[in-house]
């Protein structure tokens, strides 16, 4: 047993390293984009068209619309209705933007994309942004992303939004979430044109309307639940170059009020990323065991030098690498020394969506149930 537990504590140290050394530095924050210290005043947005699909979403549209109302002149907006059940439409049409009352998903499309293959059907301008009813965006950050997408020459465009972290469950939970999704999504690779590598972030993306109708968007991608990857390596795949980034000034207030609605939100598509391999699960399950219990605990069971050395070296990279997204939370360092029971957390949400699967629920979201039979 000693043996078996001494090569998973060395096999999870090297991991450990390897994400520190990797030269994409999966890690890092470095790859942020923040409003002008002195926006345009007045700044006219003719040539952008905002989507935002909508379903039951009365709690934020007002604040989301009012935010973005706020970005400039000449900016058009439509919200497209997702057969809420609650004021959404209503509240909507009093901020005088256009409200598209949409219609019932066909067989084996998500229903945000169907929304989003609605509106785009109304857009004439050269961009189209991407936006989820919860989003709020600060003041000249829609500028800060036509300046992106212009100087660069980029088809697309995203922002990971900042995500709350005021409850402990959240303070515990959506750093490393941030995290987990750079690890298997590295900015730096995702934003190299000859990099395969594709990730985008749905709550915020600003692309080409040209791009979106020569890749046939939404309909290539209509049953997908992680879609704004799927979006971005379409758009990818095309020759058109994508970029995706972290700010302070796209904000979610799509709050979690408890450890079971963060469990429900990741456990809905993380089977998903593993493309429903049960072997690709317990490889899964394996690696992080020994990241994150071998390689930093096992020096409390066995005294032995290689497993303090090993233990060691584990703690000093996981405090390198988990840092900096803890700096931009604006949180303690101090939260890597729970780094253990939180990928053990992460580990049984995808657990939790595997079982779910196998039952035949791809996902459940927003009243709507996505069968296993459905990508088939």
């Amino acid at each position: 047993m000693a043996v078996l537990v001494m090569y998973l504590s060395l096999a999870g140290m090297l991991c450990w390293w390897a994400i520190l050394l990797a030269p994409w530095r999966a890690w890092s924050t470095r790859e942020q984009l923040e409003p002008s210290s002195s926006p345009e005043a007045k700044q006219s947005f003719d040539d952008v068209t905002v989507l935002i699909p909508a379903r039951n979403e009365a709690q934020f549209i007002d604040q989301t619309l009012n935010r973005l109302q706020a970005q400039g002149e000449g900016l058009r907006i439509i919200v497209i209705d997702d057969q809420s059940e609650d004021h959404t439409a209503s509240l909507a049409g009093r901020r005088g933007v256009e409200v598209i009352s949409g219609t019932t998903p066909p067989k084996n499309w998500s229903g945000k994309l169907w929304a989003l293959n609605q509106g785009l059907q109304q857009v004439r301008t050269r961009y189209t942004l991407l936006l989820d009813a919860d989003i709020s965006l600060s003041s000249g950050i829609l500028g800060a992303l036509l300046n992106k997408a212009r100087q660069e020459n980029l088809s697309l465009v995203s922002l990971m939004a900042e995500l709350p972290v005021q409850r402990f469950s959240e303070r515990l939970l959506v750093p490393a979430f941030i995290f987990f999704f750079k690890l298997l999504y590295p900015f730096k690779l995702s934003n190299e044109s000859k990099s395969r590598m594709a990730a985008a972030a749905g709550g915020c993306i600003l692309v080409e309307t040209g791009v979106l109708r020569s890749i046939d968007a939404f309909t290539s991608i209509h049953h997908a639940l992680i879609d704004d990857c799927a979006l971005a390596a379409q758009v990818k795949q095309a020759g058109f170059k994508t970029w995706i980034g972290l700010s302070h000034a796209v904000q979610s207030h799509r709050g979690y009020d408890s450890l079971a609605a963060i469990w429900n939100t990741v456990a809905r598509t993380a089977f998903t990323q593993l493309h429903y391999s049960s072997l690709l699960l317990l490889l899964c399950t394996l690696i992080m065991s020994s990241m994150f219990w071998c390689a930093p605990l096992s020096a409390i069971i066995y005294t032995d030098t290689i497993f303090v050395v090993s233990s060691i070296l584990a703690w000093l990279a996981m405090l390198i690498v988990y840092t900096p997204v803890l700096r931009f939370y604006r949180s303690s360092p101090f939260w890597v020394i729970v780094l253990p029971l939180i990928g053990t957390l992460y580990l049984m949400m995808t657990w939790t969506s595997a079982f779910r699967y196998w039952r035949g629920v791809r996902a459940h979201w927003k009243n709507r149930r996505y069968e296993t039979s459905e990508h088939n």
